[in-house]
């Protein structure tokens, strides 16, 4: 059995997507950056925390797993990482900060198993329209950016600021699925399996 340790619906359907069956398993983790840390050392760790978080509860459970599959996203404009906004004024601020540019969106991913953690991570470069004060202000007030990396959601209606990308748009969703599907089966998980059909059946 895979778990997957998040309880986002837009990876659940990512991970539906490349027919993976697994349960979900969402883990609470303390998500500050450390002091000086590195956009890309800090999703990698987010990521494998959460990963090793799930594995460790399973465990605690006497659960049988295979793995536990931990992601996690950030939006990274000039090397400062952007996570959630906090409130309408922050997520304003994060959308005029990107108009007209091109930041980065990293998706890291790890797979924890009883022996051990495996990670992968994808960079895809996002170009963004110019954007106004009054639109970013709307946008808020839809309630879509409001759990959304970087203030935005290329899968809904945020895509009308997305000029171009560079890169792995499931990435920019929240979990890249080239990525995914290679550490899926590096750990030995099958993929395109039947519900209801176990590995060693």
């Amino acid at each position: 059995m895979m778990y997957l340790a998040s309880a986002s619906p837009r990876r659940k359907e990512l991970l539906l997507q490349i027919g993976v069956q697994f349960d979900v398993l969402p883990v609470s983790v303390d998500e500050t950056p450390l002091h000086c840390e590195p956009a890309l050392d800090y999703v990698q760790r987010m990521a494998q925390t959460k990963a090793e978080a799930g594995r460790n509860r399973l465990s605690e459970l006497n659960l049988h797993f295979d793995a536990v599959l931990g992601a996690d996203t950030i939006g990274v404009l000039d090397s400062r990482i952007l996570v959630k906004p906090t409130d309408k004024a922050d997520a304003i601020r994060m959308l005029l900060s990107l108009s007209g540019r091109t930041h980065r969106v990293i998706t890291a991913i790890a797979l924890a198993t009883a022996s051990g953690v495996l990670r992968r991570y994808s960079s895809t470069e996002v170009v963004f329209r110019e954007i106004s004060e009054q639109e970013a202000g709307d946008y808020w007030d839809t309630g879509e950016p409001q759990d959304k990396a970087g203030g935005y959601g290329i899968q809904g209606l945020g895509a009308v600021f997305v000029e171009r990308i560079a890169g792995s748009y499931s990435g920019v969703v929240g979990l890249p699925l080239y990525e995914t599907s290679e550490l899926i089966k590096q750990a030995a998980v099958s993929l395109w399996q039947p519900p209801g059909i176990k590995r060693n059946e």
